[in-house]
């Protein structure tokens, strides 16, 4: 079996760190320049010097985009930008213009070449023709079918990113104008105004019009991506959240890990399909996957999305000696409360909050009802920082 990756997302060093913790072998992140997500904090060269010896240090690798549609103002800089990635050890730019694969060639560069899904890679000749231009990777475009991705791969032998998770795009792996035209915000060079999520009036009455696409979720479809010959899974979500992104990744590592070592059940599959459904404010399905996506797989009259409040927490410090965590409150939770712990390697344990909870200075609290307040309270399990604590609503008990 070729190696397999689970690729994460990053907006920040703080997610970037729970990416690596949670299971991530590989992250990937955009500069301030250059990225299509010019909305999120993103990295500066000094963040991405830190974020590749983080990475580097655990073993993991760091990909940086570099994958809007160039104008010639573009161009300005992008030459010593690329060398700078490349001198600090960067694993691979994700790049959609061919313009910087023949940049990436002439300047020499060591790090790899990833043509991104930017490039709406859906068959065969394409890829082959990214592969003679050196690309070591291409990143198929989210439209692709089972079929699709196994005749490029037999094809090809390339290796083939594949999203697994995460928001979809209305247009063809985001070759969106709508954006531009509506707002003056160009999506193919980082400025989506996300047009396509708006809600419209409709017909002159009192309902509503959007053209939302479902989100993606291939929780029950891992294996037979392993199959077909996707080498990485990647999710989506540079701006999410660092419990988004600490769930996601812990989720999909425990299955691509129980489907290697053959011990993946339905009972599994949907004990973790429940827990990322309540981690996403949206229904998601495998999208283009087996059939196209037909009116079940798209919000046309108005949808819901409201945010739960199940992470609760992140540890900060556990003394041993005294059993005691402290913990950066995300949601209110109070004494009696029934939550659960997890982390990258501590196994999900259920915990009743305690009538004694104490605040940074030692005073006791009745209720934790400020946002990223600190919290002390006395539990008998060890944590470790970056443990994280939320609702308890699913016991794998239930699936079996």
């Amino acid at each position: 079996m070729e190696r397999l990756e689970l690729l994460a997302p990053a907006g920040d060093l703080e997610r970037l760190k729970i990416a690596c913790l949670y299971g991530a072998d590989a992250i990937y992140i955009g500069g301030q320049d250059y990225s299509l997500r010019a909305n999120a904090l993103n990295f500066s060269i000094d963040d991405i010097k830190e974020a590749v010896l983080f990475a580097h240090n655990l073993g993991k690798r760091v990909y940086v985009t570099v994958n809007i549609v160039f104008h010639d103002k573009d161009l300005k800089g992008v030459e010593e930008y690329l060398k700078i990635l490349d001198d600090i050890g960067v694993d691979a730019i994700i790049v959609s213009d061919v313009v910087i694969m023949d940049l990436w060639k002439k300047l020499g560069l060591k790090l790899e070449l990833h043509i991104s899904t930017q490039a709406s890679s859906l068959n065969y000749e394409v890829v082959n023709f990214y592969k003679e231009l050196g690309a070591k990777r291409v990143v198929l475009a989210r439209e692709a079918s089972k079929k699709d991705i196994k005749r490029i791969k037999d094809e090809t032998g390339i290796e083939l990113e594949c999203f697994i998770h995460g928001a979809m795009c209305t247009s063809i792996s985001g070759r969106c104008v709508l954006s531009n035209y509506a707002t003056n915000r160009d999506s193919n060079r980082g400025g989506c105004a996300q047009v396509c999520r708006f809600v419209f009036d409709a017909d002159n009455s009192d309902k509503v019009f959007s053209m939302t696409p479902k989100d993606l979720n291939m929780v029950a479809k891992i294996k037979e991506m392993i199959q077909v010959g996707v080498n990485s899974f990647k999710v989506e979500g540079r701006m999410r959240s660092v419990y988004y992104i600490a769930t996601v990744i812990y989720v999909y590592r425990q299955l691509i890990d129980m489907v290697v070592n053959n011990k993946l059940n339905i009972a599994y599959t949907n004990y973790y399909l429940s827990i990322l459904n309540r981690c996403a404010n949206r229904d998601s399905i495998s999208q283009f996957f087996d059939n196209l996506p037909g009116k079940d797989e798209q919000y046309f009259l108005g949808r819901d999305e409201v945010s739960n409040k199940d992470f609760l927490g992140i540890v900060k410090e556990y003394d041993s000696l005294n059993k005691v965590v402290t913990l950066e409150q995300r949601n209110y939770f109070k004494p009696g409360d029934v939550v659960e712990f997890f982390g990258p390697n501590t196994e999900v344990f259920t915990f009743t909050i305690p009538e004694e909870l104490y605040d940074e200075k030692g005073l006791q609290i009745e209720v934790a009802n400020h946002p990223q307040m600190i919290v002390k309270f006395k539990i008998d399990k060890d944590l470790v920082p970056f443990d994280m604590m939320r609702i308890k609503v699913f016991d794998i008990s239930n699936f079996l």
